[in-house]
């Protein structure tokens, strides 16, 4: 009876979008470290492109709070998009209104421009040529505000930057050039020096969510960039991994953007051939972004850093986790037949330390042989 008596006063939480890497993130912490009820439907149980679902589930349950971390793939048509990605997050926002509950909008950087130390306010301007993605998240996030000042609408907008972590069952985004990286296809660096960009860490987004929902007098009506305190040269992401995965390529070169440029017009002439005799083959969206390999956007996070929220893994970044992410994902990629085989003892900090311990004549020979690369490229300051 006890059990019962508890269960019944957990906090009902809803969460769209719990899929995909940040929304997986936020069910498990939410149901394992805090003990929610978590209700994370999928598409075929709740349509954020049909409004008549979204009143049906919600006549249902009636939970405490939501929060939208769902959005349909960057490639996808204009209808889709303004759909699920726009209509469909301010269907939400009503019915939080009419709930009378918070609502926590996952956001992302694609609604500013390029540059350094970006404010949360400085959003680009809502015009034709923004992409499908980035246009929808930018009307969410003014539409929200909207709603605050009219009706009263109790939310917060998170803004990602570059999202990296484990337990993502796509490859896209970071996890794109990630697996270019695995599967040998990027020749040299696809970007130029001094390239810098911030990065989230999709295991700490929950705890801020978290506190954001148990603070809402602070937070409630705000914008925060969530972001790692550092930003980090893209190209030197590039070679870590590459290094860790005692890799050939990419060469550390730069590849000029009007060289990227052409190179991917002439991939697209080519997959339109290919599609003509019936073979279904196509770029990856990020190709989308290719601007962005070449242009700056750190985000600042003085906000955050203002905040009552503490960061509870300060010494978790990207670096600190390459070596997980590459032995979860090349496993993972493994399984799926997606890149032969890797000898994972290459790039296993472990097993290279066990060797220096060892068998450090054995270790040496492979070093000098080149069979293990474990230095960096470093470069003469210009």
């Amino acid at each position: 009876m006890n059990q019962g008596v508890t269960t019944s006063k957990k906090k009902l939480g809803i969460i769209i979008g719990g899929s995909g890497l940040v929304g997986g993130a936020l069910v498990y912490y939410f149901q394992k470290k805090w003990g929610y009820d978590i209700l994370a439907p999928n598409s075929k149980k709740l349509s954020l492109r049909e409004p008549d679902d979204i009143k049906e589930y919600f006549q249902s349950h009636q939970p405490e709070f939501i929060i939208n971390a769902a959005m349909v793939a960057l490639d996808s048509n204009p209808k889709l998009t303004f759909d699920v990605n726009y209509v469909g997050s301010i269907n939400l926002a009503k019915v939080a209104i009419a709930l009378g509950i918070p609502y926590i909008f996952i956001s992302s950087a694609a609604v500013l421009p390029p540059g350094e130390d970006l404010k949360e306010t400085d959003t680009l301007p809502l015009t034709a040529n923004l992409s499908n993605y980035a246009k929808s998240k930018l009307m969410c996030e003014l539409t929200l505000e909207h709603l605050r000042k009219t009706e009263g609408l109790d939310h917060t907008v998170v803004r990602l930057a570059i999202v990296y972590g484990k337990h993502d069952h796509k490859i896209q985004g970071f996890h794109r050039l990630f697996f270019s990286i695995v599967d040998q296809s990027m020749p040299a660096l696809p970007t130029q020096k001094g390239v810098y960009h911030s990065y989230t860490n999709s295991k700490k987004i929950p705890y801020f969510v978290h506190h954001i929902l148990q603070n809402r007098d602070e937070f409630s009506g705000q914008t925060y960039h969530f972001v790692d305190p550092e930003p980090v040269e893209l190209s030197r992401i590039i070679l870590t991994i590459r290094n860790y995965l005692m890799l050939k390529r990419p060469m550390a070169i730069y590849i000029p953007l009007p060289v990227a440029t052409i190179g991917i017009k002439f991939l697209r002439v080519i997959l339109k051939i290919i599609n003509k005799i019936g073979i279904d083959a196509r770029l990856p969206p990020e190709i989308m972004f290719i601007d962005n390999f070449y242009q700056p956007q750190t985000l600042s996070g003085q906000k955050l850093q203002d905040s009552s929220f503490t960061d509870p893994y300060p010494e978790r970044d990207i670096f600190s986790l390459i070596p997980d992410l590459i032995q979860y994902y090349v496993t993972r990629w493994e399984q799926m037949n997606l890149i032969p085989p890797i000898n994972k003892c290459f790039f296993d900090p472990e097993k290279l330390s066990e060797d220096f311990l060892d068998e450090p004549q054995k270790l040496l020979a492979s070093i000098l042989s080149k069979k293990i690369e474990p230095f960096s490229n470093f470069e003469k300051p210009t």
